[in-house]
């Protein structure tokens, strides 16, 4: 048995229609949702990539042949920031790094070999080494240990056509690029202030990483080369 207030509901009389909701209000209401949250996730995307660029990890576009073969032109690697939190750049590393004070002046840049201020190149010396070059073979040597560079040696080059033997003060790095004949390294600022010496602190990082070309994806690995002169590295070449 139906009661009055059932009656009622059911009976209930149409909303005028200058009362009603407009057609397609709801969906409106849907799209201005939509809208919003899409925007909430790029704004947050574009904050977890911010933090992931500034703190974690970030990309790099490599401008020069200095480093061929290990980098090419145009080569898109991906440098690990968080590599030296806990520790210092050792031997044989490719790093990227804030070149004012030791490759040029506060107030210019070089295009020809890096990307505004910052550089890439190879570790060769750490801070106390004594490196030299050339020796009888016209190798580089690091504390009197001759280094066989095939490995990443651009093909054909001498490991260095300018005499120089120097000791890396503390707390700074003595750079090369791998392919020596066309890189403008550690040797072309011996005579300048600073001496061509890299300050740890001005390293943002460690390239780990090739990611373009899509086709060529590879790791960056420290050299086994250099286990001669790190004990911890003889088992092969390995990340520090």
């Amino acid at each position: 048995m139906e009661t009055h207030t059932a009656h009622e509901d059911r009976d209930s009389p149409p909303v005028p229609a200058d009362q009603a909701e407009p057609e397609g209000g709801s969906r409106s209401s849907v799209v201005r949702g939509l809208a919003r949250d899409v925007l909430l996730l790029g704004v947050v995307c574009a904050l977890v990539l911010f933090l992931v660029t500034t703190f974690v990890a970030q990309p790099f576009s490599i401008p020069s042949g200095s480093m061929e073969p290990t980098l090419k032109v145009g080569d898109r690697v991906i440098v690990d920031k968080l590599a030296y939190r806990f520790g210092s750049p050792q031997r044989g590393d490719v790093v990227v790094f804030d070149g004012r004070g030791s490759f040029i002046t506060e107030n210019s840049a070089d295009p020809e070999d890096s990307s505004g201020n910052d550089f890439v190149k190879r570790v060769i010396g750490v801070g106390g080494d004594t490196v030299t070059c050339c020796d009888a073979k016209g190798r580089v040597s690091v504390d009197g240990v001759p280094l066989n560079e095939s490995d990443y040696l651009f093909p054909g080059d001498a490991p260095s056509l300018v005499p120089f033997s120097i000791k890396v003060p503390s707390g700074t790095l003595f750079v090369l690029g791998d392919h020596r004949s066309v890189s403008r390294d550690s040797r072309d600022h011996l005579g300048d202030p600073g001496g061509g010496f890299v300050p740890v602190d001005k390293v943002i990082g460690r390239v780990d990483w090739v990611v373009y070309p899509i086709g060529d994806w590879r790791s960056v690995d420290r050299p086994q080369i250099f286990a001669v002169l790190d004990p911890e590295l003889r088992k092969g070449a390995v990340r520090g």
